[in-house]
């Protein structure tokens, strides 16, 4: 999958230290207020798929119920210091584009931080729609190898109502529209499906491969960007 999810690597964060821990609940508890303002308001995750995936990486974290609340209630305006979602575009050397999603409580901060890891690393910030083009939001559910063959799942993945299944070398990824998301979970979860993660994504339409002196430089610009607290999802447009 094009693209750097930050969701993706907390599920599978190694909290061994009370500082990661801390730090993967930071994130989880932006995605889950992200989430009940995407929904409306609505904090029941049978009514509202956002949160429903947003409560699955709380449990893969080992959230807290009390800490679940709390950021609940930010989502839905009634708790303290509230969470909003940003978006930002960019260049990387080379020319890769860059889709950086944020949930910030200060989005001056945020901001500034962003544009310090794409200065630092010799790209830019560019103006709203000036990158937006380049990709188009899908659905993508992870499933692991163990699942079954690729014309196995391919056949799943044409009954859900699925666009499309990629094999990379730890794990299968199945594309949906992303309105057909929930529709296509549901029917992998009936047929037995094992599903590792589900996430809204931001996909290319088109990607580009840079040179290795343009690649290292892009891959030190994620990781400054991952390292951000306030960054939940890292999309780009590199091969």
């Amino acid at each position: 999958m094009s693209g750097h999810s930050k969701w993706s690597k907390v599920k599978h964060q190694k909290a061994t230290t009370d500082a990661a821990k801390s730090q993967a609940f930071t994130r989880v508890s932006r995605a889950l207020a992200v989430a009940v303002r995407e929904g409306g308001g609505m904090t029941d995750p049978a009514k509202n798929f956002r949160l429903r995936l947003a409560f699955e990486l709380a449990r893969a974290v080992n959230m807290p119920k009390d800490t679940i609340e709390r950021a609940i209630e930010r989502g839905s305006g009634q708790g303290v210091g509230a969470i909003e979602q940003l978006t930002y575009e960019g260049y990387g050397p080379g020319g890769v584009a860059y889709l950086v999603e944020a949930a910030t409580d200060n989005h001056q901060r945020t901001g500034a931080m962003v544009k310090h890891a794409f200065d630092h690393a010799g790209g830019s910030l560019a103006a709203p729609g000036a990158v937006t083009y380049q990709f188009h939001r899908s659905g993508v559910l992870l499933i692991p190898k163990s699942a079954g063959s690729v014309d196995t799942l391919f056949e799943v993945a044409l009954s859900a109502g699925a666009d499309d299944v990629v094999e990379r070398d730890d794990v299968f990824e199945m594309y949906t529209k992303d309105w057909a998301l929930p529709q296509v979970k549901a029917h992998l979860e009936k047929a037995g499906i094992p599903i590792t993660q589900t996430s809204f994504i931001m996909r290319p339409s088109s990607t580009i491969r840079p040179d290795t002196v343009a690649r290292e430089k892009n891959e030190q610009l994620i990781e400054a960007l991952e390292i951000l607290d306030d960054v939940q999802n890292i999309f780009t447009t590199m091969e």
